[in-house]
């Protein structure tokens, strides 16, 4: 019979062990998804997705074309080729000036709607679902139904005449100036419906409380709006200016849809100039003109989201 120190000494049998850490085998035993699922998705994602980047640069330094049967190196002539061309220069040109005004306008336009249906009322919440709806639409329907309003025999210009009484027929596509301008109106008119879903959720986030505290400050409704609940939507302002410019500099549907990169190629970004260039057979230049804009892209828009970034920080 075991003495009474045995007894306070002795480990009970129930007593678990000490806690430490499990082995691998139990954690992935344990696991509810298994690691091997995502084997399909990065399948997909490196056969759509790297493989073709890979080629993409790799293609870029060959002389592959419809004309040829086989393929050789040529090293940076397609780049030296293409600089000394003004096309490239005026399409990368003409695709900042597209971006810039596309984030501008879709901005603007978003931010001013999140402003106007910011109260729940059933109205609002109508509006809101319409101006949803070109978020939805196909890129291309919208730049040939705006294509077929335009033009000067178009529904524009008859709603004008009947208007007016006078004969409409502006070729309102038809200024080097100023059919860019439109297609980045059309172009933020298709998109402004998604920044205003950012734009509203960001004003939902700001706490009451806030503005409140302004107004008992005396600051005007005016004044609690632009110095206090404003600076509150850096986040909702990086994303949409991030999302404008990236999509913008990558557009093509809208802008080949409405003009085909006139009138005299002033409506030509780069992806329209690229589309062309491929379908003469000239691959490899087309190639080389995907990695100048995929550069384009890296040095102009992140650069921006950075800024924008901080400004966050700061605030």
């Amino acid at each position: 019979m075991p003495t009474g120190q045995e007894t306070l000494t002795r480990p009970p049998t129930g007593r678990r062990k000490p806690a430490g850490p499990r082995p691998a085998a139990t954690i992935a035993r344990n696991r509810t998804h298994p690691i091997w699922f995502l084997a399909p998705a990065f399948a997909i994602l490196f056969v759509f997705f790297f493989l073709p980047t890979v080629f993409n640069f790799v293609y870029a330094f060959t002389d592959w074309s419809s004309f040829k049967s086989d393929i050789r190196p040529v090293g940076f002539e397609n780049f030296s080729y293409l600089l000394s061309d003004g096309t490239l220069f005026s399409a990368l040109r003409i695709t900042v000036s597209y971006a810039v005004l596309v984030a501008l306008f879709q901005n603007l336009f978003g931010f001013g709607l999140a402003v106007l249906l910011e109260k729940d009322t059933w109205l609002n919440r109508t509006a809101r679902l319409v101006f949803l709806i070109p978020v939805l639409m196909s890129a291309l329907a919208v730049g040939y139904l705006f294509q077929a309003l335009l033009k000067p025999d178009g529904s524009l210009n008859d709603l004008l005449s009947a208007v007016t009484g006078q004969p409409v027929d502006v070729a309102w596509l038809g200024s080097t100036t100023w059919t860019l301008v439109l297609a980045a109106v059309i172009h933020a008119w298709k998109w402004m419906g998604l920044s205003m879903l950012i734009y509203l959720a960001g004003l939902k986030t700001i706490p009451q409380d806030v503005t409140e505290a302004a107004r008992i400050d005396g600051a005007s409704s005016g004044q609690a709006f632009w110095s206090v609940r404003f600076p509150l939507l850096a986040p909702a302002i990086t994303f949409n200016v991030a999302t404008a410019l990236l999509g913008s500099m990558n557009g093509f549907d809208i802008v080949q849809a409405l003009t085909g990169g006139g009138p005299a190629r002033s409506t030509e970004i780069l992806n329209i100039f690229i589309y062309r260039t491929f379908g003469q057979g000239l691959f490899a230049q087309a190639t080389t003109m995907s990695l100048v804009l995929f550069l384009m892209v890296a040095l102009l828009a992140f650069p921006v989201i950075r800024v924008l970034r901080k400004r966050e920080e700061i605030l």
